[in-house]
């Protein structure tokens, strides 16, 4: 049985419902700006059709953009007989300028089984008389040909790829008490997923919406990526590279912050909009130095959170990951991207040091990559001497009895066990003190070097 193309959408939203009380369901007001009603901002107006045009729109088709239901008997082709995925409209009450509609997902003798929304305030499967049904409407071969046409035959592989590597650093489950977002699979976390759905969390869904979030199947995971983060941060108007790295950053960061950080490495005004000047700018600007100021930018917002001692490794190495991947698709981005930008003459260095660096980062002792290693004999070096001089006052005294060095009794007598030990003391703070400044002193790598002695 083949599914029209808008139906994998229309079963993503099962569940959505409208929000009690004075709240609204941003989902349910979604709907209204994709079908050309942005200044409808509730969801108690009346959203069978929305739902319907929403879904329609997001295939790339166009929808009647009205909210009257009773529209979709003027849309498309009729159907010759009823078959799954088909729009039906449906009468309401006496009144000839009113109706329901939805998709059909099943049918009896007696009645038609609709998938649709503002169904029980929600987006629900029901089951309705079918004596109501007025009309059974699909989309001709040749509108979805065009509709698919007119897509952006680019926009598919690229989130494709750019997928595929924030799903290997989100991991599956996870419910860690550090992390604030809870229980997340797939980089989905609760609250993302019961927003989704069109619900609130509560104590009495809670455990209901948990084991629904451990089996999220993978298009609704797609489906949200691609809504909440790839579309919103604008990536199909970005070059290919910087497209990549770019959505990564939403996903961890946040679609706001991600933008912002974009724009202060690009240079232009931060205002948190992605218009003409910013995309001039990511298009024409040396795109590995653009992408070179978002990573330090990225590693500076890192380390200024407060779980970055817990997170902060896991961070950073996702982060110089997708820049390496994203340095890549340089000199190889899927076909038909953006233009590419110049490259810059200066090839970045990933994971090199940065200048507010704390002092236990893995990059605050780092040098660039490929940069030459000076350096110097272990003869120069204070650890090794502050090593030796502990090593010789501990070690002595049995050194002296395995050699039969023996010294007289009454002399150890007036030396006393006390001054031996202080004598010991002495010499292992002494080698413990010059061992912590020839480490912190030290820059340079230790090396053989031949040592000749005369006599």
């Amino acid at each position: 049985m083949n599914a029209p193309p808008w139906m994998p959408f229309a079963w993503a939203d099962l569940h959505v419902s409208e929000t009690p009380g004075r709240s609204d369901n941003p989902r349910i007001v979604d709907y209204f700006r994709r079908v050309g009603h942005a200044n409808v901002q509730d969801d108690e107006t009346p959203w069978c059709a929305a739902f319907v045009g929403a879904c329609l729109e997001r295939t790339g088709l166009r929808s009647t953009r009205s909210l009257a239901a009773r529209s979709y008997l003027d849309w498309g082709v009729e159907a010759s007989a009823p078959s799954f995925g088909a729009i039906v409209v449906l009468s309401r009450g006496r009144d000839p300028a009113l109706g329901h509609v939805g998709f059909l997902v099943g049918s009896t003798h007696d009645h038609v089984y609709l998938l649709g929304g503002n169904q029980s305030n929600a987006v629900t499967v029901e089951a309705f008389d079918r004596r109501r049904v007025l009309g059974w409407r699909l989309s001709s071969p040749t509108e979805i040909a065009t509709a698919s046409a007119s897509a952006p035959t680019d926009d598919a592989p690229r989130f494709a790829a750019a997928l595929a590597m924030v799903l290997v650093f989100e991991g599956g489950w996870s419910d860690d008490p550090f992390d604030p977002g809870g229980p997340t699979n797939k980089g989905i976390t609760l609250a993302t997923f019961a927003r989704e759905r069109g619900v609130e969390i509560t104590a009495a869904n809670r455990a209901r919406l948990v084991a629904d979030l451990r089996g999220i199947p993978d298009r609704l995971v797609a489906l949200i990526y691609r809504e909440r983060y790839w579309m919103p941060a604008h990536c199909p108007e970005l070059p290919a590279a910087l497209a990549h790295f770019h959505f990564d950053v939403a996903v961890n960061m946040g679609v706001g912050s991600a933008i912002r950080m974009l724009q202060e490495a690009l240079g232009v005004d931060i205002d948190g909009e992605i218009g003409p000047l910013t995309r001039r700018a990511a298009n024409t600007l040396p795109l590995a130095t653009t992408l070179e100021r978002y990573a330090d930018l990225r590693r500076v917002r890192y380390r200024s959170l407060a779980t970055f001692w817990r997170f902060g490794r896991g961070w950073l190495t996702r982060s110089d990951a997708g820049l390496a991947q994203a340095i890549a698709l340089i000199r190889n981005p899927h076909p038909n991207g953006p233009p590419t930008p110049p490259i810059s003459s200066t090839p970045p260095q990933g994971n090199r040091p940065m200048s507010d660096a704390p002092i236990f980062s893995d990059h605050a002792f780092g040098k660039p990559a490929g940069s030459a290693t000076p350096t110097k004999w272990w003869g120069g070096s204070l650890t090794i001497w502050g090593t030796v001089l502990t090593a010789v006052t501990t070690v002595a005294p049995a050194l002296f009895a395995a050699l039969g060095i023996d010294l007289p009794i009454d002399l150890v007598q007036r030396l006393g066990s006390d001054v031996v030990t202080l004598l010991q003391a002495i010499g292992g703070l002494v080698g413990t003190i010059l061992t912590i400044v020839g480490r912190l002193r030290a820059s340079t790598a230790i090396v053989r070097r031949p040592v000749t002695l005369r006599l």
